[in-house]
């Protein structure tokens, strides 16, 4: 019998239960495949009785912030006016469990409570992104990335959502293998998991932009562009607003720059090719506007850890 890893979910009032059930259900499911008590959960919160949802259910709790167990992992889990939920007895709980060397993560707007605690500073942190904007103007030391969840720093941080399942799973792969983790996704009935380095799909509003005019205009210009793609100079031109206008508006509300942006839709849209069509590597190269090979297949293993041909292969 393989050793049972326990996980602590510290559920703050108004948690979004859509990532609760997407992080304790694949932990109870591969309990189920397997047969055996791999993962076993608790939950806690600052009362110590229970929880109320952002749906306004209602979850029993195990304990409270004072009587935290040893486990192997906690996971703060939050939703909607996280901010308001930032307490002393919260923040000193958090800070006496990583000074006993538990690991601690967040789930969904959770990365904002341990940003508060100060865990976060100077590394990449990933958090639902309809909060994006105000973190980033409230702790400018976290890099925060877009992706849907980052799993190789101290702090494990899933964006919310589905994405806490595509981190779950990532877990127990890595725990216990990619058999597993496949044969609980079949459980699921998930067929589409996401790697970290996958984006939130958000809405187009927020994703692209749309709140601003230029910025949308720009989008859809390397959309369109992709096989013969135009520097941010000449698509600045045809706005007729300057480079540097241009700079500042991915900046705001992408956290990015034209030409990163620009290259991250065209390595998106190679990765596709790759996993659903028969296309060449050579011709997925030109139909994302990279005219050598060679130059493709560096830069795309340097965004996702492997090379086209790899890639694919990991499907085969």
């Amino acid at each position: 019998m393989r050793q049972t890893r326990h996980i602590t979910f510290v559920l703050i009032e108004e948690f979004s239960h859509l990532a609760f059930s997407c992080a304790v259900e694949p932990l109870r499911i591969a309990n189920l495949v397997s047969g055996e008590d791999l993962y076993k959960w608790s939950f806690v919160s600052e009362q110590g009785e229970q929880a109320v949802c952002s749906n306004g259910s209602i979850t029993l709790v195990h304990a409270g912030l004072d009587e935290l167990s040893k486990s192997d992992q906690i996971f703060v889990l939050s939703g909607i006016h996280m901010r308001s939920y930032v307490t002393r007895p919260l923040l000193a709980a958090l800070r006496r469990e990583r000074a006993r060397g538990t690991p601690i993560g967040a789930l969904c707007s959770g990365a904002w409570l341990l940003a508060e605690a100060g865990f976060l500073d100077g590394m990449q942190a990933a958090i639902h992104w309809e909060y994006h904007d105000a973190f980033m103007e409230a702790f400018p030391e976290v890099n925060l990335v877009r992706s849907v969840f980052v799993a190789d720093e101290k702090h494990i941080t899933a964006s919310g959502g589905t994405a806490t399942a595509d981190l779950m799973l990532h877990l127990i792969e890595r725990d216990h293998g990619e058999d597993l983790a496949i044969d609980v996704a079949d459980q699921m009935v998930y067929n589409a998991v996401r790697n970290a380095t996958a984006n939130q799909r958000v809405s187009l509003q927020s994703r692209n932009g749309m709140r601003n005019a230029h910025l949308a205009k720009a989008i859809n210009i390397m959309q369109d562009s992709i096989e013969t793609p135009v520097s941010p100079s000449h698509i600045a031109d045809e706005l007729g607003i300057s480079a540097r206008q241009l700079e500042r508006l991915f900046g705001k509300y992408l956290n990015t720059s034209p030409k990163k942006y620009f290259m991250e839709m065209r390595l998106e849209r190679a990765q596709k090719l790759l996993l659903q069509t028969e296309a060449s590597v050579t011709e997925i190269a030109v139909a994302c506007g990279f005219e050598n090979p060679g130059h493709f297949s560096r830069v795309y293993r340097s965004s996702f850890g492997v090379t086209p041909h790899a890639q694919r292969n990991k499907i085969d």
